[in-house]
Protein backbone atom coordinates (compact mmCIF):
# COMPACT_ATOMS: atom_id res chain seq x y z
CA UNK A 1 0.00 0.00 0.00
CA UNK A 2 1.36 3.29 -0.54
CA UNK A 3 2.10 6.11 1.46
CA UNK A 4 -0.84 8.82 0.26
CA UNK A 5 -3.13 5.17 0.22
CA UNK A 6 -2.85 4.77 3.68
CA UNK A 7 -5.87 4.78 5.82
CA UNK A 8 -6.12 6.12 9.94
CA UNK A 9 -8.49 4.75 12.11
CA UNK A 10 -12.61 6.09 11.11
CA UNK A 11 -13.15 6.34 14.60
CA UNK A 12 -10.94 8.70 15.43
CA UNK A 13 -12.44 11.67 14.97
CA UNK A 14 -10.91 12.45 11.82
CA UNK A 15 -7.98 14.25 13.56
CA UNK A 16 -6.09 15.01 10.43
CA UNK A 17 -3.21 16.23 12.75
CA UNK A 18 -2.75 12.83 14.12
CA UNK A 19 -3.48 11.09 10.57
CA UNK A 20 -0.39 12.94 9.13
CA UNK A 21 1.91 12.06 12.04
CA UNK A 22 0.71 8.44 11.81
CA UNK A 23 1.63 8.43 7.57
CA UNK A 24 5.54 9.75 8.20
CA UNK A 25 5.84 6.05 9.01
CA UNK A 26 5.33 2.44 7.88
CA UNK A 27 2.56 0.25 9.03
CA UNK A 28 5.56 -1.80 11.33
CA UNK A 29 5.31 -2.19 15.13
CA UNK A 30 8.83 -1.13 15.63
CA UNK A 31 7.58 2.40 15.05
CA UNK A 32 5.30 2.42 18.29
CA UNK A 33 7.64 4.45 20.41
CA UNK A 34 8.47 6.69 17.67
CA UNK A 35 4.51 7.55 16.95
CA UNK A 36 3.72 7.43 20.95
CA UNK A 37 6.56 10.30 20.69
CA UNK A 38 5.47 12.44 18.28
CA UNK A 39 1.71 12.32 19.79
CA UNK A 40 2.90 12.88 23.25
CA UNK A 41 4.95 16.39 21.91
CA UNK A 42 1.57 17.05 19.90
CA UNK A 43 -1.31 17.04 22.67
CA UNK A 44 1.11 17.24 25.67
CA UNK A 45 0.07 13.21 26.75
CA UNK A 46 -1.54 10.38 24.59
CA UNK A 47 -5.25 10.80 24.57
CA UNK A 48 -7.78 7.50 24.05
CA UNK A 49 -8.58 8.30 20.69
CA UNK A 50 -4.77 8.69 19.93
CA UNK A 51 -4.38 5.38 21.14
CA UNK A 52 -7.18 3.63 19.19
CA UNK A 53 -5.93 5.38 15.94
CA UNK A 54 -1.88 4.01 16.37
CA UNK A 55 -3.74 0.37 17.58
CA UNK A 56 -5.65 0.35 13.96
CA UNK A 57 -2.39 1.71 12.05
CA UNK A 58 -0.52 -0.82 13.70
CA UNK A 59 -2.33 -3.59 13.99
CA UNK A 60 -1.47 -3.58 17.67
CA UNK A 61 -3.73 -4.07 20.45
CA UNK A 62 -4.71 -1.53 22.91
CA UNK A 63 -3.19 -3.54 25.82
CA UNK A 64 0.13 -3.46 24.17
CA UNK A 65 0.33 0.28 23.65
CA UNK A 66 -1.33 1.07 27.11
CA UNK A 67 1.56 -1.43 28.60
CA UNK A 68 4.41 0.39 26.34
CA UNK A 69 2.48 3.87 27.80
CA UNK A 70 3.22 3.02 31.22
CA UNK A 71 5.80 1.67 30.85
CA UNK A 72 8.11 4.28 29.92
CA UNK A 73 7.90 7.65 32.83
CA UNK A 74 7.94 9.98 29.53
CA UNK A 75 4.48 9.06 28.17
CA UNK A 76 1.06 10.44 29.81
CA UNK A 77 -2.17 9.63 30.00
CA UNK A 78 -3.24 12.49 31.50
CA UNK A 79 -2.40 16.47 30.36
CA UNK A 80 -0.27 18.27 32.30
CA UNK A 81 0.08 22.11 33.10
CA UNK A 82 1.19 24.59 31.47
CA UNK A 83 3.82 24.47 34.66
CA UNK A 84 4.57 20.88 34.81
CA UNK A 85 6.96 20.73 38.11
CA UNK A 86 8.66 17.58 38.86
CA UNK A 87 10.47 17.07 42.45
CA UNK A 88 13.05 14.74 42.65
CA UNK A 89 13.16 12.46 45.39
CA UNK A 90 15.83 10.38 44.59
CA UNK A 91 18.03 9.59 47.40
CA UNK A 92 20.74 12.93 47.15
CA UNK A 93 17.55 14.70 46.87
CA UNK A 94 15.72 13.18 49.10
CA UNK A 95 18.47 13.32 51.80
CA UNK A 96 18.83 16.48 51.84
CA UNK A 97 14.95 17.73 52.05
CA UNK A 98 13.08 17.31 49.06
CA UNK A 99 10.27 16.02 50.68
CA UNK A 100 9.68 19.37 52.36
CA UNK A 101 9.69 20.64 48.57
CA UNK A 102 6.84 18.50 47.36
CA UNK A 103 5.17 18.89 50.78
CA UNK A 104 5.15 22.28 49.85
CA UNK A 105 4.06 21.87 46.49
CA UNK A 106 1.34 20.14 47.04
CA UNK A 107 -0.41 22.67 49.93
CA UNK A 108 0.52 25.73 47.69
CA UNK A 109 -1.20 24.13 44.78
CA UNK A 110 -3.98 21.88 46.65
CA UNK A 111 -3.12 18.82 44.17
CA UNK A 112 -1.23 16.17 44.46
CA UNK A 113 1.97 14.17 43.10
CA UNK A 114 0.32 12.94 39.70
CA UNK A 115 -2.91 15.75 39.24
CA UNK A 116 -2.63 19.25 37.56
CA UNK A 117 -4.80 21.85 38.64
CA UNK A 118 -8.56 22.68 37.71
CA UNK A 119 -7.30 25.76 35.55
CA UNK A 120 -4.85 23.69 33.90
CA UNK A 121 -1.90 25.66 35.25
CA UNK A 122 0.26 23.30 37.02
CA UNK A 123 1.02 19.48 37.48
CA UNK A 124 3.40 17.75 39.65
CA UNK A 125 4.71 14.85 39.31
CA UNK A 126 7.49 12.81 41.51
CA UNK A 127 10.66 12.01 39.95
CA UNK A 128 13.82 9.46 40.87
CA UNK A 129 16.69 11.21 39.36
CA UNK A 130 17.23 14.18 36.89
CA UNK A 131 21.20 13.64 36.75
CA UNK A 132 21.84 16.81 38.85
CA UNK A 133 22.95 14.96 42.10
CA UNK A 134 25.79 17.52 43.15
CA UNK A 135 22.65 20.31 43.00
CA UNK A 136 20.54 18.32 45.56
CA UNK A 137 17.78 18.85 46.45
CA UNK A 138 16.39 19.72 42.48
CA UNK A 139 13.37 20.50 41.14
CA UNK A 140 11.99 21.23 37.69
CA UNK A 141 9.72 23.62 35.72
CA UNK A 142 9.04 22.42 31.98
CA UNK A 143 12.55 20.88 32.29
CA UNK A 144 15.01 23.91 33.41
CA UNK A 145 16.25 22.82 36.41
CA UNK A 146 16.03 24.57 39.83
CA UNK A 147 19.26 23.23 42.15
CA UNK A 148 20.12 23.42 46.16
CA UNK A 149 16.04 23.90 46.44
CA UNK A 150 14.27 25.50 49.11
CA UNK A 151 10.93 25.74 50.17
CA UNK A 152 11.78 29.28 50.01
CA UNK A 153 13.33 29.05 46.43
CA UNK A 154 9.75 27.50 45.75
CA UNK A 155 7.78 29.70 46.89
CA UNK A 156 9.77 32.09 44.83
CA UNK A 157 9.24 30.26 41.62
CA UNK A 158 5.50 29.69 42.49
CA UNK A 159 5.02 33.50 43.14
CA UNK A 160 6.61 34.03 39.52
CA UNK A 161 4.56 32.03 37.68
CA UNK A 162 1.18 32.46 39.28
CA UNK A 163 1.71 36.06 38.02
CA UNK A 164 1.95 34.72 34.74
Amino acid sequence: MEQSEKKCCENCGKDEELEKMLWVYKQDKDNLIQILNDVQEHYGYIPVHAQKAISEYLSVPMAEIYGVITFYSRFTLKPKGKYHIAVCLGTACYVKGSQKIMDRLEERLGIKTGETSKDGKFSIEATRCVGACGLAPVFTVNGEVYGKATVQKLDQILDELQEK
